[in-house]
């Protein structure tokens, strides 16, 4: 399973809550099999605890499943990034 495949099993587990509020998460770019660039979307993209997601819950997930990922770079709709180190 290669790192994409790895990250994407690790945001299928927070995705449920995150379309139960009518949003989601996609994956942009992965950098140097490191670094993780991603948007939330949906009405989590404008949502003002966007961070708290990002760094409570996408990242914990992120992080227990994919170590290799050290860095985690989300930008919402508003084009904000939200930069958290794992």
């Amino acid at each position: 399973m290669d790192i994409r495949e790895k990250v994407e099993k690790a945001l299928d587990q927070i995705r449920p809550y995150l379309i139960a509020d009518g949003g989601n998460v996609k994956i942009l770019d992965i950098v140097d099999n490191s670094t993780l660039y991603l948007q939330l979307v949906g009405s989590c993209g404008n949502c003002p605890m966007s961070m708290m997601t990002v760094k409570a819950g996408i990242e914990e997930a992120v992080r227990k499943d994919v170590p290799e990922i050290t860095s985690v770079i989300s930008l919402n709709s508003e084009e904000k990034a939200i930069s958290t180190s794992v």
